[in-house]
């Protein structure tokens, strides 16, 4: 079984950057591809970035150039670093652990709210 838990998530202004992390525990054998996920009111929950454990990575077009993920294998972490955020990025960010299938089979984080006011 793995624990996952989120962290970063918070109120910023047009513009501004946050650093989400994702640290995840439990069975190292079920961590592989590691991905943020987000989730607006009243939207479907949508892949915001992955990276596999050799650090291939992959975005979604309305984050690609604002969004860096990264990884420490050995702490089992992944991060988040978005920059020039937009209104449009608010919502729950999820992280999961086997995430480069869809849909991802690994397991769910409880989420971090980031809200981006205008």
């Amino acid at each position: 079984q793995v624990q996952v838990v989120e962290s970063g998530g918070g109120l910023v202004q047009t513009g501004g950057s946050l650093r989400l992390s994702c640290a995840a525990s439990g069975s190292s054998i079920s961590i592989n591809a590691m991905g943020w996920f987000r989730q607006a009111p009243g939207k479907q929950r949508e892949l915001v970035a992955v990276i596999t454990i050799g650090g291939s990575t992959k975005y979604a077009v309305s984050v690609k150039g604002r969004f860096t993920i990264s990884r420490d294998n050995a702490k089992n972490t992944v991060y988040l670093q978005m920059n020039g955020l937009k209104p449009e990025d608010t919502g729950v960010y999820y992280c999961n652990t086997d995430a480069w299938g869809s849909p991802p089979s690994g397991s769910w984080g409880q989420g971090t709210q980031v809200t981006v006011s205008s």
